[in-house]
């Protein structure tokens, strides 16, 4: 049976996370969480260091972050909840911050 492009693209995602920094971890958890409390006012400003003018080009962690946004906004509600269960099964430590960091986020709006 072949794979839907939604599950390619998490397997992409997961790939791309288990190679990423600790550092990029914690951006991504960030990521991650703006778009599970899309109302939070720091999701603009960070949004905005993004979009930053540069001499240089962006890098490839920026690029994997901007394909993963792509790629999350075309999923359904069930293809994210799926995305969220199989970086429970790589990283478990890192979701349970992430639910953390969600609590606190909805507990401030």
């Amino acid at each position: 049976m072949s794979l839907s492009n939604a599950e390619k693209e998490m397997q992409c995602v997961l790939h791309w996370f288990d190679g990423w920094s600790k550092m990029q971890k914690e951006d991504f958890l960030k990521d991650l969480a703006d778009k599970a409390v899309p109302d939070n006012v720091e999701t603009l400003f960070e949004s905005m260091r993004y979009m930053d003018v540069r001499d240089r080009p962006p890098s490839i962690f920026q690029c994997q972050l901007k394909l993963f946004t792509q790629w999350f906004d075309g999923w359904t509600d069930k293809e994210r909840n799926d995305f969220m269960i199989q970086l429970q099964q790589l990283d478990p430590s890192f979701v349970a911050e992430f639910n953390e960091h969600v609590s606190r986020q909805q507990h401030s709006v």
